[in-house]
């Protein structure tokens, strides 16, 4: 089958991100890398259980915490931490007063959406993503799959411009979809799963597929690692990738 449609054949809340929790080391280093701290105020769209803010509030000192979740049943959850927490649609919520939002979601119609009240925040409001930056913006700060964009935004002249700096390289080969693909395993993943090879297999291959796409792999010719790896999807997985490829 085709990536898409084993991807189709997934629970579409794992896919979109609704039931995928963050773990606590990573929560602590996307704050880190943020310098999240007292003078600021922390928004989470999309909190889940509330974990973020409570550790935004409790460890980084954080003025204000605030969560924002549509689902009900989480909501209740974080409500037993503190910080406020609203179950509501972001997309009819504001957050005028924030310094640091994190965000993400992979919905377009809510990142477009979103993206019209993100252009009206004050000057030095860092927005953090994982894995992708904010559309069409160049990212302010990368640590990779955490990315930081900061008002005014940067705006990219090119996709080709914006996936480069993301990976800070002049071009993308297989060891550097492969490294970037393990970094954004380990961040999302549970610790307690040892065995994440094949998302990062999934991962390393789209990477190295769309930069390929794009003009910016270091390689015109298909390298023997990919080769390999796009082999062992389909031959043991049977998911194929090729079509990807222009």
């Amino acid at each position: 089958m085709k990536i898409e449609d084993y991807l189709e054949s997934l629970p579409q809340n794992l896919i979109i991100g609704d039931d995928v929790q963050l773990s606590d080391k990573s929560f602590r280093e996307i704050f880190n890398f943020v310098k999240l701290g007292p003078d600021d105020i922390f928004y989470h769209l999309g909190c889940g259980d509330g974990k973020g803010v409570k550790i935004a509030i409790e460890e980084f000192n954080v003025k204000k915490g605030v969560g924002i979740d549509k689902n009900s049943q989480k909501i209740n959850l974080a409500k037993k931490n503190p910080g406020e927490f609203f179950c509501n649609d972001i997309k009819n919520l504001e957050f005028l007063d924030a310094t640091v939002i994190l965000f993400w979601f992979t919905n377009e119609e809510i990142i477009n959406h979103i993206m019209e009240k993100f252009e009206l925040l004050k000057s030095g409001t860092r927005i953090i993503t994982i894995w992708g930056p904010l559309p069409d913006c160049l990212p302010d700060k990368v640590n990779f799959p955490y990315i930081i964009n900061t008002v005014p935004f940067k705006k990219t002249s090119s996709l080709q411009e914006q996936l480069l700096a993301i990976f800070g390289v002049k071009c993308v080969d297989f060891v550097t979809a492969w490294e970037y693909a393990e970094r954004y395993t380990k961040a999302i993943g549970d610790p307690a799963v040892k065995n994440d090879r094949f998302l990062t297999i999934i991962q390393t291959l789209v990477i190295w597929i769309n930069a390929k796409n794009l003009g910016v792999a270091c390689r015109e010719e298909i390298p023997e690692s990919i080769k390999t790896y796009l082999n062992i999807m389909k031959m043991h997985f049977d998911i194929e990738f090729e079509h990807l490829l222009k």
